[in-house]
């Protein structure tokens, strides 16, 4: 790729400036020789700017034809029509008859938003419902040239909110593959699936340079370090979009990409998600802003903004770095979009009321279901001048000279594109392939003791952990749903478990391969590979206070230890999001794979795990850890280059077939405190959070009781004589205005065994909303989930960041009932349900 000297000798400077960071001074260093004294400095020189961006220029160039078609449809447009331009409703709250109304500018699908709400959608529900907006657009009543709408999506490992379609690894595998070339590969394959059913705008990549793992979003970066999110981020972009300077740029099969989050979402204080970056300017343009260059350079039309502030910033309303650094020093001339309702964070700003956002440089509010408010607000404030004219015109033309550039205003409606509709291609064959090659590649071998792997593919083989045959745990978050939760096996149609993969790969070769979740057998096996890990999770839900795999489930542990009593060797294969503890778990392991969310092709893994017939090495593992890995569950930040860097496991680190490293016996000594598995789990498995408690008033009795283990759940009774309660007590006061902003809900887990005689309350602090006809219409015995809004009780009053009760339940009738889980997270209920 060509560059300009000036581009390349900032990223000479920037390597060397960051590695000179991250060594260790242990050497002296000899001073230069004495020079030749320099002259003074003129006093007329202009002075540097030290917080400057690189000055890099992007390969594509203005083009003055469509600068002067701009100029053109600027001048004919109605200052109704330019407002709509900058806004962004999602599909859940617009409808094709909104968009003939107002003409927006762009649509996009969140990520528990579907075609007529539904998140499972066909594909070609999903196309038919581009069609119908594209037609809208087209249909509406100009004042000059008509102007095509947008469909944007989080398509950020695939198009995977699309059912079928193929799932890569997350972000955080991909980092430990180094190799940009397939992250080319992967960009074009997710684009052409996107394609296919009518969408043309991805928000991927995402280019956060991630220093604390405990921050619910840490899959979806690359890397700890911003040389690997660097070496990325235009490869991702060129896959989307297409190189420029060729007919491939924006040609068939490609989208828009959108750079992400804007900036320095993956250092915010103590890994929290939508929190402050504390860093200083210079470590939020070398470390946390490394991707943004490269992926200028590489043509990248869109970038979002981040939720996140800059000590103390919100960057939605950050002028200096939108508008000075992005679109100044780096020449950016793209789009700035929002993040969801992001603008609303701004001090002095709502959902549907931020001109501070626009003048700072965002170009368009994503204001999901806040679009009217936004729209008819924006609206007045550029009738009264509050958002001057020239700044709203800057922003309709940046979005008028990427859907130019994307060519939107040459093609038709979505279904008439190349590849649209071709259903053949979603999850075939040919992409599927790519992904396996992504898991195999990604794979990191952290342990082989006496040199347990390969495996022979003859052997008797037994499968077991609940990640065996669970493709919803090996694909994560943003995976169909928002939460990637609540999924079965019959929702990825064209996906392979892991214990498939092996059952596959066993069987060809004469072997035996035989799934049982909990480790039980009847006839010994030559080996057992247990696959285990977290549960899906996206956002701020997975926030985390350490870094402790499953504190309160060990379930996975038990039955590595039953396995290595009964004289089984073992293989872990570990399904993550992040780096984690797993200390007792790694003791009890021979062999130990970090695979971290490989996404759809379980069978990848098999590849390497397992010899081929001839009892040769089919694959070996080349994947290094992109993550440092924790000593100590309490061990955050840990990054390479740190003071006092001691990981277990260093950047880097990934055995291979030919090293004979054993892992010694791991310290298995937890830190003080723990808990409940993370920030947005209340009570779980029976563990409540450290320091929280459940508070029954008089005649209220809880017992413990088993669901799926020992005493994992609570037995509430409440005897009927007068108004009686069961409230959770949290250990500080608890914040979770963010989470009720995210839309998120309270949901419990539960089971009546008798009642209700009278009304049922559950709610928070003093606010409730009623159960009733809910609890009582549930089948005696059967276990179900009960979902309330977090909504619900802010606009009846609550102070969502100051919660001492983030859960009750009252009746003054006679009740009895099993609690196994509370937490917050996501849930398919309508967010108006405020009573059930």
């Amino acid at each position: 790729m060509r560059i300009s000297s000036t581009t390349a000798n900032w990223r000479l400077l920037a390597s060397a400036a960051f590695l000179a960071s991250t060594a260790c001074a242990t050497q002296p260093v000899e001073a230069p020789a004495a020079a030749a004294e320099a002259p003074a400095p003129s006093t007329d020189a202009p002075v540097a700017d030290p917080n400057a961006w690189p000055s890099v220029h992007s390969r594509v160039a203005l083009d003055p034809a469509q600068e002067a078609r701009i100029d053109a449809i600027l001048a004919k447009m109605s200052l109704e029509e330019k407002v709509a331009q900058t806004v962004q409703p999602d599909i859940s709250s617009v409808t094709p008859d909104d968009m003939r109304k107002y003409k927006f500018g762009s649509i996009l699908a969140g990520g528990n938003s579907g075609p007529g709400s539904h998140e499972k959608a066909a594909p070609a529900e999903w196309l038919k419902l581009s069609d119908a907006f594209w037609n809208a657009s087209n249909e509406a009543q100009w004042t000059g040239e008509k102007i095509p709408t947008l469909w944007g999506i989080d398509a950020v490992h695939g198009h995977a909110n699309v059912v079928g379609a193929t799932i890569f690894p997350q972000n955080i595998g991909l980092g430990a593959m180094r190799d940009p070339e397939l992250i080319k590969k992967i960009g074009e394959v997710t684009a052409r699936e996107m394609v296919i059913t009518g969408i043309d705008w991805d928000f991927s990549p995402t280019l956060a340079v991630v220093r604390d793992d405990r921050w619910g979003r840490t899959y979806e970066g690359f890397s700890e370090d911003p040389e690997i999110v660097r070496s990325y981020a235009g490869k991702m972009v060129e896959g989307l979009q297409g190189t420029p300077g060729t007919p491939d740029f924006f040609g068939p099969g490609h989208v828009i990409a959108t750079a992400k989050h804007f900036v320095g979402d993956g250092g915010t204080a103590n890994g929290k998600d939508q929190g402050d970056n504390p860093s200083t300017d210079a470590e939020i343009r070398d470390i946390h802003g490394a991707g943004y260059p490269p992926a200028v350079e590489a043509g990248v039309q869109s970038v979002m903004a981040s939720y996140s502030s800059i000590r103390g910033q919100k960057m939605h309303g950050n002028r200096d770095l939108l508008t000075n650094r992005l679109k100044g020093d780096m020449h950016f001339d793209g789009l700035i979009v929002g993040d969801w309702n992001g603008h609303g964070q701004v001090p002095g700003c709502t959902a549907t009321n931020c001109p501070a956002a626009m003048n700072a440089g965002l170009d368009i509010f994503m204001a999901p279901d806040s679009w009217k408010g936004i729209y008819e607000n924006t609206l007045a404030q550029a009738k009264s001048g509050e958002i001057p004219m020239d700044r709203l015109d800057d922003a309709v033309r940046r979005i008028l000279r990427v859907k130019m550039r994307a060519r939107l205003f040459e093609e038709g409606a979505p279904s008439t594109r190349q590849f649209a509709g071709r259903f053949d291609l979603l999850g075939s064959a040919e992409h599927r392939a790519i992904a396996r090659q992504a898991v195999r590649e990604s794979l990191v071998l952290l342990k082989n003791q006496g040199h347990l792997l390969p495996l022979s593919p003859a052997a008797n083989v037994l499968v077991a952990g609940d990640g065996a045959d669970n493709i919803m745990k090996q694909a994560g978050g943003w995976t169909i749903t928002w939460q990637g939760s609540d999924l079965t096996k019959a929702d990825f149609p064209h996906a392979q478990s892991i214990y498939s993969g092996i059952q596959e790969a066993v069987t060809a070769a004469g072997g035996k391969a035989t799934l049982s979740v909990d480790g039980k057998f009847s006839r010994k096996p030559d080996v057992a590979i247990v696959v285990f890990g977290e549960n899906p999770y996206a956002e701020m839900v997975g926030d985390r206070p350490t870094l402790e795999f499953s504190p309160s489930d060990k379930t996975a542990l038990e039955t590595l230890k039953k396995l290595k009593a009964a004289g089984v060797p073992t293989v872990s294969v570990f399904l993550s999001g992040r780096p984690m503890w797993v200390n007792p778990e790694l003791n009890a392991s021979d062999a130990f794979v970090a695979a971290f969310l490989p996404g759809s092709e379980g069978g990848g893994i098999a590849d390497v795990l397992f010899k081929d017939a001839a009892g040769q090495v089919r694959n070996d593992f080349r994947g290094k850890l992109s993550y440092s890995w924790p000593k100590r569950a309490d061990q955050t930040p840990l990054n390479r280059g740190d003071p006092n860097y001691d990981p277990l496991f260093a950047f880097g680190y990934g055995l291979t077939y030919a090293d004979t490293a054993d892992v010694p016996q791991l310290s298995e000594e937890r830190p003080a405190g723990g808990g409940a598995s993370d920030l947005g789990t209340f009570f779980e498995r029976g563990v409540l959070q450290t320091g929280w408690s459940f508070a029954p008033s008089s005649g209220v009795t809880v017992r413990n009781i088993d669901r799926r283990g020992q005493e994992d759940t609570r037995l509430v009774t409440f005897d009927g004589a007068g108004e009686q309660f069961l409230r959770l007590i949290a250990a500080q006061p608890l914040d979770i205005a963010r989470e009720t902003n995210a839309e998120l809900s309270l949901i419990v887990d539960y089971s009546v065994r008798s009642g209700p005689t009278s009304p049922v309350k559950l709610g928070v602090e003093g606010t409730s909303v009623p159960v009733t006809e809910t609890i009582r219409s549930a089948p005696k015995g059967e276990w179900r989930t009960l979902a309330v809004p977090l909504k619900c009780f802010q606009r009846a009053g609550v102070e969502m960041s100051k919660l001492s009760t983030p859960f009750f339940l009252s009746t003054n009738g006679k009740l009895t009932i099993a609690i196994s889980g509370i937490r917050v997270s996501s849930a398919s209920v309508p967010q108006d349900r405020c009573s059930l």
